[in-house]
């Protein structure tokens, strides 16, 4: 099968890392401003999408972490509601290769940021038990699992500070095995990040990352980042946040105009020779920062099939980039979990 179009409505495809509007955004039903909502997951054949509750670093205090928990709980409610009608919340892998075999779109939630969590382990079950399939360790700014690849200076960060994960953020990960959560290491230090692969005993993954060899940006992996992942298992989906993609000069940033699906399918290439097909896949990070010319909104997957396909790849390639391999990890961390 070569034309995109026709091949895309076979495929189940996952996009694995999109914000949602909080608390009072644009409904996720009706076609609006929305980079994802369900009638342009539809018109694209997008099958199922990780929708994360996603909470900016704040202070380290009980306060602050008290704050993060309680609105990180709320944005998984919004979430669950979005799975409903034609759409289905999905909690694991057989459920979301049932939605998409019956033709709904799927809702996975998520959690960006180990802030959400504060200093407190029995969070994280709490998170699982409102549907968080994974979580990312850190964001911009240390927190009490790790360091980040972005410290904040303003919130009295210094470049490290644990030197990779913190004594807290190993049992983290060690407890995040065990509840069936992917570790999630978008955001983290690259020590975090190496810590965390050879630590965990589900892969890791980066949800929304692209290649630095490419674009000297530090939320991108580095090659001994993608060999870890490799020997691991692991998985990186490159995404679409134009910074990430396209080389530029620091201090400014690339215009979402500037940046086509041949720049990203780049970053995938790369991958892809570096660490093989298996630990490659595709994510957007839509109403988050995620877009460019030819990929702006979730209708518009079939750019990117055409694309991969123009270069080479055929269909069971193009079924483990566009989720399969997500699903193998997701499977991994069933199966693993106590």
């Amino acid at each position: 099968m070569t034309n995109a179009s026709d091949l895309q409505k076979t495929l189940l495809t996952i996009d694995t890392h999109v914000d949602i509007p909080w608390p009072d955004g644009p409904s996720f039903f009706e076609d609006g401003p929305r980079c994802v909502d369900l009638p342009k997951m539809q018109r694209g054949s997008l099958s199922a999408v990780c929708f994360a509750a996603y909470i900016a670093q704040g202070p380290r205090t009980p306060e602050g972490h008290a704050a993060a928990f309680a609105q990180v709980q709320a944005m998984l409610h919004t979430i669950a509601e979005m799975g409903t009608g034609e759409a289905r919340l999905c909690r694991t892998a057989g459920e979301i290769v049932a939605a998409a075999a019956a033709g709904h779109c799927c809702v996975v939630p998520a959690v960006e940021n180990g802030y959400a969590i504060g200093e407190d382990l029995g969070h994280l079950r709490a998170l699982r038990d409102l549907g968080a399939r994974y979580m990312t360790l850190t964001h911009n700014g240390h927190n009490a699992v790790g360091d980040s690849c972005n410290p904040r200076p303003d919130l009295g960060d210094q470049t490290e500070e644990y030197g990779g994960l913190s004594p807290f953020g190993t049992r983290v990960v060690a407890e995040m095995n065990r509840l069936g959560l992917l570790v999630d290491i978008a955001h983290a230090a690259k020590t975090t990040m190496m810590q965390a692969a050879a630590l965990s005993r589900v892969p890791v993954l980066s949800t929304h990352s692209c290649i630095r060899a490419l674009c000297d940006h530090p939320r991108n992996l580095d090659d001994e980042q993608l060999d870890a992942l490799k020997a691991t298992g692991g998985l990186v989906q490159i995404t679409a946040v134009p910074n990430f993609l396209k080389a530029h000069a620091a201090g400014t940033r690339v215009r979402p105009e500037d940046v086509t699906v041949a720049d990203w399918a780049d970053h995938v290439d790369y991958a892809v020779k570096r660490i093989g097909i298996e630990h490659v896949g595709i994510s957007s990070d839509f109403d988050g920062g995620g877009g460019f010319t030819g990929w702006r909104n979730a209708s518009e997957g079939v750019n990117l099939t055409a694309e991969l396909l123009r270069r080479g790849y055929d269909a069971s390639a193009l079924a483990l980039l566009w989720g399969g391999n997500f699903l193998r990890l997701l499977r991994l961390a069933e199966e693993r979990a106590e």
